[in-house]
């Protein structure tokens, strides 16, 4: 199903329906943690974006909704199916605001990990440009896809990946020669082996119940030897408010309640949600998923990085670690 998957237009994979693959049966970008404060950046507000293609009367009518009335904030259980529903929804409603508030931070063709600015150009972390060339790689939670148009610069083959369908129209306004696919990262549309190398900037996994069913398609679909490579909120932060200033440094919360951020509506109906793993958590999902940790990286704020970003600014981040990159091997 990879061959299906066509520059020029977005390829859509239903998520609740199991997807067939050649060898028998067979899971968005980023956002602050515990979401409602990626909407309520300004100091990161940038250019509007233009997308010939008019909003569906479904997406239009999810955000005058949110107009109308601000979802309820709580922590409570929310399974696999709930999580990736409400998510599916809250990207598409919010995918436009996203991209002006973050669109000149991220770039059209950069790739960039974490709100702290480290650049893939200098941490090299899927290996020297060099070698990505003739590589074929996923791109998970890709959003406007940036980070796969800097990978087709460097000669790889990207496949750019997002929950969100109008996240990746973002992607088609900007262009780019790679496929689009609309998919849960949990059901990867693709056969065994397809890719040398995977992706993800702070996508799909702090926003899926399981991370492990996202973790074991990443391997299946990737070649022995293969290597991902993702990025997520500091599993400390979720021990503090996420707020920029000093009252974002003090803690709040048990660092060990793993009881999910939830916002819902007035009838209780999750329409976003965000999951915490502790980092000993992440370390058992990614062993334990078949995949062997190389290297974990916890980006230091940079003196030229003077921005904020939701919960994320200097103040903070000189202090304490905002973002987690877990560097991952399939043997």
């Amino acid at each position: 199903m990879h061959e299906a998957a066509h520059p020029g237009r977005i390829v859509a994979y239903p998520a609740q329906k199991p997807l067939p693959r050649p060898h028998g049966p067979l899971n968005a970008s980023w956002v602050t943690t515990r979401g409602r404060a990626a909407r309520k950046s300004p100091q990161t507000s940038t250019r509007e974006p233009v997308i010939q293609e008019p909003v569906t009367s479904e997406a239009a009518s999810g955000a005058v909704g949110a107009e109308e009335a601000e979802p309820e904030a709580t922590r409570r259980a929310a399974g696999v199916t709930e999580s990736s529903r409400a998510n599916r929804g809250w990207w598409d409603r919010n995918a436009d605001e996203y991209q002006t508030e973050h669109g000149t931070f991220l770039g059209d063709d950069r790739f960039v990990w974490c709100p702290e600015g480290l650049d893939e150009v200098e941490a090299e972390l899927l290996g020297p440009p060099e070698d990505l060339k003739g590589k074929d790689v996923l791109e998970i939670g890709a959003g406007a896809a940036q980070c796969s148009r800097w990978l087709t610069a460097q000669g790889a083959r990207p496949v750019a990946l997002d929950l969100s369908h109008r996240q990746l129209q973002h992607a088609l306004r900007i262009g780019g020669s790679f496929p689009l696919v609309c998919a849960d990262a949990s059901v990867l549309p693709f056969a065994d082996g397809s890719f040398d190398l995977a992706c993800s900037a702070y996508g799909a996994l702090p926003f899926v119940a399981d991370p492990r069913l996202v973790l074991r398609e990443v391997r299946r679909v990737l070649r022995p030897g293969g290597r991902f490579v993702f990025s997520v909120t500091h599993p400390l932060r979720w021990a503090f408010p996420d707020e920029p200033g000093p009252e974002g440094l003090s803690v709040s919360a048990s660092y060990f309640d793993r009881t999910p951020y939830v916002e819902q509506d007035e009838e209780g109906l999750a329409v976003y949600v965000e999951h915490h793993r502790t980092l000993g958590d992440r370390v058992r999902d990614v062993v334990t998923s078949g995949f062997r940790l190389v290297d974990l990286v916890e980006p230091e704020w940079p003196d030229w990085n003077t921005s904020e970003w939701g919960g994320w600014s200097p103040l903070r981040g000189h202090l304490i670690p905002g973002t987690a990159i877990f560097v991952c091997e399939r043997d």
